[in-house]
């Protein structure tokens, strides 16, 4: 018996707001609120609290979370995620890193901020690269993003394309969309670089309580660096999806409704 397509099960979507929180909002609140170590909380005359468990298991917990969540997706899906890799790679850099930078004495090395910040824009810079270099391929990232048909009618597009004879103009268009969005990425990994700088800028690597500090300073830089990698590119891809629109337009004279699939 053959099963019917309708039949299949739906592979199991990945829910947005479970994805932000568990590697992002979660960690960053571990690596606030759960670093203080309870020795050094009483030898500085200070409360301990229940939840402070030290910046040693803070930050193991904070890199366990998205580490666990990114295998339980996999096993979920049966089928890798793009976005779930680039956090393990994400996790895996932070946790190497940190190993590095902290010393057996419960200092952290001076160069911390640099390095850190190297470390934040690394991720951002190699995506823009990687997607620069995409745009004379067939199978350019932008695809990956914005112009696949989830949203698009490509065949259709396509279609029409080869039948007015504009397939130059509709490649061209697509090259200097996907040239525009590794342009965010180049932003947001400048923008990462000089966020870590800013909130290391004062950070005492000598400090009794550096290994804390340092927790607290990456716990910003989870949150803020989502908003600072997310923000331009969102913003980035609204703007190449009206560029995108006006361009195929153009080329192949159909209007929005015909160019994206209905909803």
């Amino acid at each position: 018996m053959v099963t019917s397509p309708m039949s299949d099960p739906k592979p199991k979507q990945e829910h947005p707001l479970a994805n932000i929180l568990i590697n992002v909002i979660i960690p960053v609140l571990v690596l606030s609120f759960l670093s203080k170590d309870p020795d050094l909380q009483e030898k500085l005359g200070k409360a301990v609290r229940p939840w402070h468990i030290g910046p040693i298991y803070a930050m193991i917990v904070a890199l366990a979370l998205p580490l666990g969540y990114g295998i339980w997706h996999f096993i979920q899906t049966r089928k890798p995620n793009f976005f779930s890799g680039l956090g393990l790679i994400s996790i895996a850099l932070t946790g190497g890193l940190t190993l590095y930078l902290w010393n057996p004495d419960g200092s952290v090395k001076p160069n911390a901020g640099l390095l850190f910040g190297i470390k934040e824009a690394s991720i951002p810079l190699a995506l823009g690269f990687a997607i620069l270099s995409s745009a004379n391929t067939r199978n350019p990232l932008l695809n990956v993003f914005l112009y696949n048909d989830s949203i698009f009618d490509i065949q259709k597009i396509e279609n029409k394309v080869a039948e007015l004879g504009k397939t130059e103009a509709y490649q061209n268009l697509l090259r200097q969309s996907t040239r525009w969005f590794s342009g965010s990425f180049f932003i947001s990994s400048l923008m990462n670089l000089g966020l870590a700088q800013w909130f290391f800028r004062a950070f005492d690597h000598q400090a009794i309580n550096a290994l804390e500090d340092y927790n607290a300073i990456v716990g910003k830089l989870t949150g803020w660096g989502f908003l600072v990698i997310g923000l331009p590119i969102v913003l980035f891809l609204f703007l190449i999806l009206r560029r995108l629109l006006k361009g195929l337009n153009e080329i192949t004279g159909m209007t929005d409704e015909e160019l994206m699939l209905p909803r």
